[in-house]
């Protein structure tokens, strides 16, 4: 695996969202597209835990025999290290044990093909980060494909390849101090997403993940 060692694997998140009070005309039109099988995991995965947050509480307390200090040593596994260690799999326990169920977020064929420009974008580049090299950010890359209304939103993850690895690094959102993409899995104001996953040059893999409050797709692109 380029730049990491066999027994030690940094996995990067990245969350981005804002807020507007934009007006759409809201139409339906066919949503069908053929998604990765980790993409459409991921989106089950997102909505199982927004939808049964007790239960994906006892994901992660069957992740906290693993770690090791700030290490987490799996079986079969690289090592992989965190910044908070086990203290911040605790913090999200005790979030996921109080949180209230929220509705399934819907999917938007649109709104992953703006995650796929942002992928392909950043794959071949191996870069980081929301800002894409057009100078684009999520919003303005939702809106090539429809119009995104309220607010819109970003959560980026790098290295895991894995659908319910990736959601549970979301929320444990380790070294991140607003746990903002925690915010963006469970934020009640989303009710539309798209993702969309691929290659990586540095990190080998990776999953975006796109919110809007709603989204109204253009009838062609």
């Amino acid at each position: 695996m380029r730049l990491f060692s066999k027994l030690l694997l940094m996995v990067y998140i990245l969350f981005f969202q804002i807020i507007s009070t934009g007006n759409s005309q809201k139409h339906e039109i066919d949503n069908t597209q053929v998604l990765s099988s980790l993409e459409k995991q991921v989106i089950q995965e997102i909505n199982l835990a927004r939808q049964n947050p007790q239960k994906y509480a006892s994901f992660l307390e069957q992740l906290k025999p693993y770690y090791v200090g700030k290490f987490i040593k799996r079986p079969d596994e690289p090592t992989s290290i965190n910044e908070e260690g086990v203290s911040a799999v605790d913090e999200a326990i005790r979030f996921l044990k109080s949180a209230k169920p929220i509705a399934m977020l819907k999917y938007s064929k649109g709104m992953s093909r703006a995650a796929m420009d942002h992928v392909r974008d950043q794959g071949q580049k191996g870069t980081l980060g929301h800002k894409g090299s057009d100078g684009s950010q999520p919003g303005d890359r939702v809106n090539r494909y429809g119009t995104w209304r309220w607010t819109v939103g970003e959560n980026i993850s790098y290295g895991r390849d894995k659908a319910r690895d990736i959601v549970i690094g979301l929320i444990i959102d380790d070294g991140v101090p607003s746990r903002g993409h925690r915010d963006n899995i469970f934020n009640p104001a989303y009710k539309v997403t798209g993702v969309a996953c691929g290659a990586h040059k540095t990190f080998d893999i990776m999953c975006v993940i796109d919110f809007a409050g709603e989204f109204v797709e253009k009838r062609s692109y």
